[in-house]
């Protein structure tokens, strides 16, 4: 009989929750140098160019978001699919997955490139950018979105490897792409004095580099995932079940992202020197938002191995870890960047007022960030079961909508950055409660299935 671990969320088990912390090491790490990466692009434009070029970068992130998150969902469903079917040991849907997802990838960058260069202009320019930076975040944008495709492909890449419990080399082949922006992000900014143009193509740079390490691994692999370009196709069987857990994801994300970008509106009202402070906070909070993110990927993998393989009393255990590894990681990050946020934010920028008005954003922000990793990680335990639309529909009311009211009531009426920025909390705990509930529909659903006889496991 395994050993129990007793804590306040109830009995774990040891073996599983330190397969579990292994696992999201790697992405843990992955995820915390992509964020050290991408604050290092602000560090260097807000050093050397200013915070004007600091608020121009700052300003384009909701909207990146917002146009790719739609078909980066998808990876998400490719995430599930595979782990589902090496939990069965269905391995001809394995290699029809890994081919399919590669082609996706492809035709979804060219199409979310091409719709992020041609939006770029009117979409910042409804998003009321201040005039001061627009014109620089317009050219951010219109560079950033030529990488786009390389991005779509090593993301669909790395959910592959980590559906088959790989999530060691995506990290290492982000590492060095990485080490290379950074280098590059020096060299044309302080070297070139190219500004904000000189970040946006350091970052092209790096995402094909990572789409050529992550595509060379998959094609030298010996096993199932192994991709052969000239098996390069789209199995309908396969792509369906991708977009039944991948589309609904990529919506919920959008919505989500729909939220954040009236919120940058909303903080582009308060003019540069807000968009600044907002920006550099937002950069160090997400050091604990991706750290939590890890859980979420070994959520998805472990839940849809244990679905593949009908071990449904697992997915028990997997909640119970997750929602510990959120609380730890609240308490000790978010504590963390709560005491020492003055001096992070001065890694940004030397001007007192942008670190004063990041500080006030951080104090909301950490407060209650443990609803926001609940939010974000239950909806991959109930994904990998088979339901995407609750996790979606939470989302939408308990996220996006409720921001809505709270922008055209409470802001409204208080139109103050306190106001504005409780929203986050807000709206975090309703949809992270909506999440948990989905959980718990989902799993009463996969036991009652389970439960009959004639009734198949529930796999998408």
């Amino acid at each position: 009989m395994c050993m129990t671990l007793r804590t306040r969320f109830g009995t774990l088990n040891p073996p599983l929750l330190s397969s579990m912390f292994r696992f999201a090491l790697p992405i843990m790490a992955m995820n915390i140098l992509q964020l050290a990466f991408n604050a290092a692009d602000m560090i260097v434009v807000g050093r050397f160019d200013g915070s004007l070029a600091l608020a121009a970068v700052g300003a384009t992130g909701s909207l990146i978001n917002l146009i790719v998150n739609l078909f980066m969902g998808l990876s998400v469903g490719t995430a599930v699919v595979v782990a589902q079917d090496y939990g069965a040991r269905r391995l001809e849907g394995i290699r029809q997955s890994v081919h399919t997802s590669i082609a996706i990838s492809l035709v979804t960058g060219v199409v979310v490139a091409i719709l992020g260069v041609g939006l770029s202009t009117p979409s910042l320019q409804m998003m009321g950018t201040p005039g001061d930076i627009i014109h620089l975040s317009t050219l951010y944008v219109r560079i950033y979105f030529l990488g786009i495709p390389a991005s779509m492909v090593y993301n669909f890449g790395a959910a592959i490897l980590r559906a088959v419990g790989d999530s060691k080399r995506p990290m290492y082949f982000l590492t060095v792409s990485g080490v290379v922006n950074v280098i590059l992000n020096i060299v044309f900014v302080a070297g070139f004095s190219m500004g904000v143009a000189g970040v946006a193509w350091s970052t092209v740079i790096s995402q094909y580099l990572t789409m050529v390490l992550i595509m060379t691994s998959l094609a030298k692999n010996e096993g199932p995932i192994r991709f052969n370009w000239r098996r390069l196709q789209i199995h309908m069987d396969q792509l369906g079940r991708i977009v039944r857990v991948g589309l609904p994801a990529g919506l919920q994300s959008v919505l989500f992202s729909i939220s954040n970008v009236l919120i940058q509106s909303a903080v582009n009202s308060f003019g540069s020197v807000m968009v600044a402070a907002s920006a550099a906070s937002n950069n160090v909070e997400n050091l604990v938002g991706t750290t939590m993110n890890s859980y979420y990927n070994a959520a998805i993998t472990y839940t849809g191995q244990s679905m593949g393989a009908e071990d449904y009393d697992k997915i028990d255990e997997i909640a119970k870890i997750s929602t510990v590894f959120v609380f730890a990681t609240w308490m000790v990050l978010g504590g963390a960047i709560a005491f020492f946020g003055r001096p992070l934010l001065g890694l940004y920028t030397i001007d007192p007022e942008v670190i004063d008005l990041g500080m006030q954003r951080l104090r909301i922000m950490m407060a209650v960030y443990f609803s926001c990793g609940i939010m974000n990680v239950f909806p991959g335990l109930t994904r990998a079961m088979g339901d995407s639309i609750l996790p979606m529909l939470s989302t939408l009311v308990g996220a996006c909508l409720l921001r809505i009211v709270w922008l055209v009531t409470v802001f409204k009426w208080y139109p103050t950055m306190m106001m504005l920025f409780l929203a986050y909390p807000v709206t975090w705990t309703m949809a992270g409660l909506g999440q948990v509930a989905s959980f718990f529909y989902a799993r009463h659903q996969i036991r009652n299935k389970a439960s009959t006889p004639e009734t198949s496991a529930l796999n998408v």
